[in-house]
């Protein structure tokens, strides 16, 4: 037992590019559904279109016979380590069809990663992201913002948000609005250290 802690405490940390690449492997080791509710928090948050708890909407879904595929193309971390938000490319049907991803990881007591907001769109495109990423890590010169909304005079041209959340230290930060035919957008900030810095920002349109 003892030889057992020591040796996983030699283990290096799991990073959330990490976590995301063992989220993907266990959707093709254990089907796609599954992985999905093995890795997601209690208060998971997908879009149905409107944001709903993704644990109730994945609890009845049976996995499909070919998972999606996705990767890791650049992710977000805030200062303490504990939060993050990785974005890139997904495809499926071996290449058929091709898309993007944004995931918003948490860490968990334990030191294993939980994802609590997943989304994504199709793309004509691939996007051409990934390979061995080094993760872009928010500024600790000074604290961040660490109440929602975040500031008119930082981001002008949103002055309130349909949903959102923080990490512990406020350094990273994201938001999302979600209109009635279902079409929304997605950004997430990074402190940079003068100011939150816009780093991803998605745009979804409505279901045909």
């Amino acid at each position: 037992m003892i030889e057992a802690l020591l040796l996983a405490a030699a283990q290096p940390a799991m990073s959330a590019i990490d976590a995301e690449r063992a989220f993907v492997a266990d959707a093709h080791k254990l089907g796609q559904w599954t992985a999905f509710r093995k890795w997601a928090a209690p208060d998971a948050i997908m879009f149905l279109p409107q944001a709903g708890n993704a644990q109730e909407w994945l609890k009845d879904k049976a996995d499909p016979p070919v998972p999606v595929f996705w990767w890791p193309g650049r992710s977000y971390v805030s200062c303490d380590g504990n939060t993050a938000v990785n974005t890139g490319p997904w495809v499926r049907q071996w290449g058929k069809a091709v898309g993007y991803f944004t995931t918003v990881w948490q860490r968990q007591a334990d030191g294993s990663w939980k994802w609590l907001l997943d989304h994504g769109d199709t793309l004509a495109t691939p996007r051409t992201e990934g390979g061995d990423i080094k993760p872009v890590v928010a500024s600790c010169e000074k604290p961040g913002p660490t109440s929602l909304p975040i500031r008119t005079d930082t981001v002008p041209e949103r002055k309130v948000a349909d949903g959102g959340g923080q990490s512990g230290d406020g350094t990273v930060i994201w938001l999302w609005d979600v209109q009635n035919d279902g079409s929304r957008e997605f950004r997430t900030y990074l402190w940079n250290g003068k100011v939150m810095e816009q780093v991803i920002h998605d745009k979804v349109a409505a279901s045909p």
